[in-house]
């Protein structure tokens, strides 16, 4: 049985789902399997009618996924997503403590290799935390970080990237994080998660000109943890 998609934004024009993680945005040639989940085929299953994606997130990230439901509406604010008219605001815990605020100005390669681009993510530290277990050889105890980020560039996988350039590793990404800390959370809280989430997805509507703010709750996993390392929630604000 396909899974129901949490709904969490829906006007005349768009509509908006807290994507679970494993979720693909839609099909891709990395991943063609017939068992893959498929964000905009289950979303049309769901309600129904034909929506087109107006951005990607990574498919294991959580979060805010925004659909067009006409060719009108998805043309309007498809073009203003690599600009600075659409913000999208991700939550993230990762290894160690950063500064209160700061600005990664890290060139990234296209699609993970080649020609370099221009990439900046922004971050602010929400809470903080030192827990009484050592995830590494080197200290008895191990630190962590909730940051909001705002990504000002969308290069692939930026967020991952740049926390793994700063050593600030995202917890559970297998990819650009840390073996260290991926196997210390797997083992310690059964951890198989990223945790990394599209929060919040701000937009002026392209046809009646309200400002669009769109959040998505975190999901239980990430909650979880936040509470078993003694880390507080962020307000909405």
């Amino acid at each position: 049985m396909k899974p129901l998609l949490e709904i969490i934004f829906e006007d005349e024009y768009f509509i908006a789902i807290n994507k679970p993680a494993g979720v693909l945005v839609h099909r891709t040639h990395l991943a063609k399997e017939e068992e893959t989940l498929l964000a905009v085929q289950l979303l049309r299953d769901q309600i129904g009618q034909h929506v087109s994606p107006l951005h990607r997130i990574d498919r294991p990230t959580s979060g805010v996924l925004l659909f067009g439901k006409n060719s009108e509406s998805t043309s309007l604010l498809q073009p203003l997503f690599p600009t600075k008219q659409v913000k999208k605001f991700y939550l993230s815990l990762v290894r160690g403590h950063m500064e209160d605020h700061g600005i990664i100005n890290h060139p990234l390669s296209k699609k993970l290799h080649g020609e370099l681009q221009e990439a900046t993510t922004e971050f602010w530290t929400l809470s903080q935390t030192e827990i009484p277990f050592a995830s590494s050889a080197r200290y008895p105890s191990s630190r962590y970080s909730l940051i909001k980020v705002y990504p000002h560039t969308g290069r692939m996988h930026q967020i991952r990237r740049h926390m793994a350039h700063a050593r600030h590793y995202v917890i559970g990404d297998n990819t650009h994080g840390d073996n260290k800390q991926n196997t210390f959370f797997r083992n310690k809280f059964g951890l198989y998660n990223m945790l990394l989430h599209a929060w919040q997805l701000e937009f002026i509507h392209p046809i009646t000109n309200q400002k669009i703010t769109i959040e998505a709750e975190l999901p239980d996993y990430f909650i979880k943890i936040l509470g078993e390392i003694s880390i507080c929630l962020p307000n909405s604000n």
